[in-house]
């Protein structure tokens, strides 16, 4: 039929294939004993589209069958009629796609918000009946989507790297025994008793009232037992059959699908002829279409209903849906921007509750579904939209007959693998055992507390850990070792002849290490003091001011044990010494520290430091002046190295620090700087290859006038070789001339190193420059006054 309408309106299909035409004289025939017979077709546009067509709407059909019975599940949770979960989920995929920089995210409602929530509803339900409970829910929604949004508009997405990760697996394990636990009852249909109540309360209470169970446990643990069942036999199938695990996956994914369409059919043959009293807890009635869809209604009155849940709400809705993004960032190798996350739950929660939504956020059961399909652009949500929507308006006959405990199992199913794995939790303690209590104490709160305890807890005890590890941040005292780079297989011959022979560049070069060795480095290595008098301490987390006065602490008092105050006699009566210094005993000689050098010099390694502020600047002043006393009449020399920032050296130079300052009285010429210097442009810059571009040349056209000379032979220039030229080159002096050179730093700031080798060289320059001075003028004046002397002759 269709070719006698094509013949008809003048299509000719094949009129460009050659098979259809005789074969004339002169042409190659074809015999089917010689090969197997074969016609190719000709490509058609259905299989174009399906070469050019993303794999997104397939997989975001899947991810709708996933997302319209777990949110009917998680709007029980909420203690709301089933439909608000579709509502919620249906602007939730619709509108992120819009504002997302993940392409797996997918918003809808979640099991942790969906508790948070009902709590509210319930709470608000005894305190004002007259409240309906969905009204709340927007409100709430309206009011956390703002916040949200408002941080995310201002750039502070950052903030949420303040939440560790202890604290995230701690809430949501926490949060998952809670919720499976609060679900049992209405798995096995027990009933009498507030299953919201603390977790452990409700442990008891299920125990107690078990034998009261229903019919509905046939319903729900079977229900619960064929996901599990269904999930082991798709991971084992896959595992046998590695070429169909993407068809395994799948399957696995549309089981809670599956099992709620089997249960739901189930339920309607047992309760069709009873739908005025069913034999199990069933959905009931739910409305077609978006019947709910309103201006939410925001009050004093209704916003005081869930105030002291407000909190809980934005960190419950800002961890999950970052931690999930950020996760699955890092698998799929993209990166995702957290303050435009903010702004895409902000106007997803905005927008919801016009059409009845409640708090919505990242969901990892789907995310993971998304994520491992394949999905290449987050418009598969609009997809799921599409799913979504057609179950609104579909399908509400059909989800009256879905039993209440099988949705129960649904979320049981959904929350037990957010439960950290205990080989999770012994990595983190091996990683960071402190974390590990914190981890313990967010998930016993949660257990026997709430939720919203649980997450304060977590939360406050990561920032009191953060804020101790910064105030009582420890520097180091650094000393000089010296290292030689050898191959791995020539190590043990190092170990045992030493380092004669093994060097394989005949070089070595000083390296700083903790004095202490508790950086971990092999305790046999000694480690050298810098010099006698010199010190070289490094800051090792920041320098501000809750640490700047115990950094300093440790500083001066690692300098007072190793050195000797350098005027023994500096306090001329008992009454000069002050209060805290008790001094020798009375009839008592003071103790002899003659062996102990006078403090020359310090070296402060700024590399860890990026910014300092004026109480960490103050704090380094004061111990400036101190030390200068306990060291008068010499001066002390401070060299800082390796500072990283303009405006750290900034406030260093405007306090006094980065250049020489004599002592009273001592001429400032007795200084001797140090500074480090590199080549203007290198061996690459274009100055240089223009140069050397201009000698070469000059060396050809010269090579080949003396052979002219000499052999009467004209040659190219070009045919000189290039092994010639570049030993004449290297010869050449005027091809040989050094670069110009520069300082790396600024000379009127010559206490600023680029390293502390340098830093280090700079200060026992000077310090055997001064002992030098020193040992010329006592002979004749005497220590006390050596500096007054060699100021006359300065």
């Amino acid at each position: 039929m269709a070719a006698k309408v094509a013949n008809f309106i003048g299509i000719r299909p094949n009129y460009r294939d050659p098979a259809a035409e005789e074969v004339t004289r002169g042409e190659s025939g074809y015999s089917v004993s010689t090969a197997d017979t074969y016609v190719e077709d000709e490509p058609t546009a259905l299989e174009w589209i399906r070469h050019v067509a993303p794999d997104g709407p397939g997989i975001g059909i899947t991810v709708g069958c996933v997302v319209v019975p777990q949110s009917m599940a998680y709007a029980k949770l909420a203690a709301l009629d089933v439909q608000f979960g579709l509502y919620s989920s249906f602007m939730g995929v619709l509108i992120y796609w819009f504002f997302a920089t993940s392409k797996d995210i997918t918003i809808g409602p979640v099991a942790v918000m969906s508790l948070i929530v009902g709590n509210i509803v319930l709470k608000v339900k005894k305190s004002d009946p007259k409240i309906p409970g969905h009204v709340v829910a927007s409100a709430l929604a309206i009011i956390c989507g703002a916040i949200i949004a408002f941080i995310g508009l201002i750039r502070m997405g950052w903030i949420v790297e303040f939440i560790s990760l202890a604290a995230i697996s701690a809430f949501m394990t926490g949060s998952a025994i809670n919720i499976a636990v609060g679900q049992f009852p209405n798995l096995m249909g027990i009933t009498g008793f507030d299953t919201r109540a603390a977790t452990y309360k409700v442990v008891i209470n299920s125990l107690k009232h078990l034998k009261g169970s229903q019919l509905d446990a046939a319903m729900g643990i079977t229900a619960l037992l064929l996901l599990y069942l269904i999930r082991s036999a798709c991971n084992y199938s896959a595992k046998k059959a590695p070429n169909r695990a993407k068809l395994f996956f799948f399957l696995s994914t549309l089981r809670t699908a599956f099992v709620i369409l089997l249960y739901t059919m189930i339920s309607w043959l047992i309760n069709r002829h009873h739908r005025k009293v069913p034999k199990f807890k069933i959905t009931g009635s739910v409305p077609r279409g978006f019947k709910n869809a309103a201006v939410p209604t925001i009050n004093r009155k209704i916003i005081k209903t869930f105030a002291k849940e407000l909190p809980a709400s934005v960190i419950v809705l800002l961890i999950e849906h970052i931690a999930i993004a950020k996760s699955f960032g890092r698998i799929n190798n993209y990166t995702i921007d957290p303050s435009q996350e903010m702004v895409a739950i902000g106007v997803t929660n905005l927008l919801g509750p016009f059409l009845g939504a409640y708090p919505a956020t990242g969901s990892f059961s789907r995310t993971a579904i998304k994520s491992k399909a394949g999905v290449r652009t987050p418009f598969a949500g609009v997809i799921t939209a599409v799913v979504v929507l057609l179950a609104i308006y579909a399908l509400p006959a059909v989800f009256f007959y879905i039993p209440n405990s099988s949705l129960a199992a649904v979320i049981i199913h959904a929350v037990l693998d957010l439960i950290t794995p205990p080989n999770v939790v012994y990595q983190f303690w091996l990683i960071s055992p402190l974390e590990v209590i914190i981890f313990f104490a967010g998930v016993f709160v949660t257990v026997f507390s709430s939720i919203e305890n649980g997450i304060y807890t977590t939360i406050a005890s990561s920032a009191a850990i953060l804020v101790f590890r910064l105030a009582k941040a420890r520097g180091r005292f650094l000393g000089r070792v010296k290292v030689h780079s050898i191959p791995g297989d020539r190590l043990g011959e190092a170990s045992d002849q030493g380092l004669n022979g093994n060097d394989p560049d005949k070089s070595h070069r000083n390296i700083f290490l903790p004095i202490s060795h508790n950086d971990g480095s092999n305790p046999d290595v000694v480690v050298q003091a810098p010099y006698p008098g010199i010190f070289i301490y490094r800051f090792s987390e920041g320098f501000n001011y809750p640490n700047a006065n115990h950094y300093l602490d440790y500083l001066v008092d690692g300098i007072f044990k190793e050195t000797r105050q350098t005027n023994q006699n500096a306090y001329g009566r008992p009454g000069d010494r002050p209060w805290n210094n008790p001094g020798p005993r009375r009839g008592q000689p003071p103790v002899d520290h003659s062996d102990r050098p006078t403090l020359k010099a310090i070296i402060l390694d700024f590399s860890s430091v990026n910014n300092v502020d004026i109480t960490s600047i103050q704090n380094l002043i004061d111990v400036r002046n101190q030390l200068d006393r306990y060291a008068s009449p010499n001066r002390v020399d401070w060299h800082i190295a390796c500072v990283n920032n303009r405006w750290t050296k900034r406030a260093l130079v405007e306090a006094g620090f980065g250049y020489p300052t004599p002592a009273a009285g001592v001429a400032i010429q007795r200084w001797k700087p140090l500074f480090s210097v590199a080549e203007i442009g290198g061996n690459s810059s274009a100055a240089t290859a223009a140069e050397n571009r201009d000698n070469r040349n000059e060396i050809r056209r010269q090579r080949t006038r003396d052979l002219e000379d000499q052999k009467g032979i004209v040659h190219e220039a070009g045919s000189t070789s290039s092994s010639d030229v570049g030993k004449e080159l290297g010869s050449s002096k005027v091809y040989g001339k050094a670069n110009k050179v520069a300082a790396v730093q600024g000379l009127n700031r010559p206490l600023f190193h680029i390293d502390l080798t340098v830093a280090l060289q700079s200060a026992i320059a000077n310090a055997q420059r001064d002992e030098e001075i020193v040992q010329k003028d006592i002979p004749e004046y005497g220590q006390k006054d050596a500096a007054e002397l060699g100021v006359k002759q300065l």
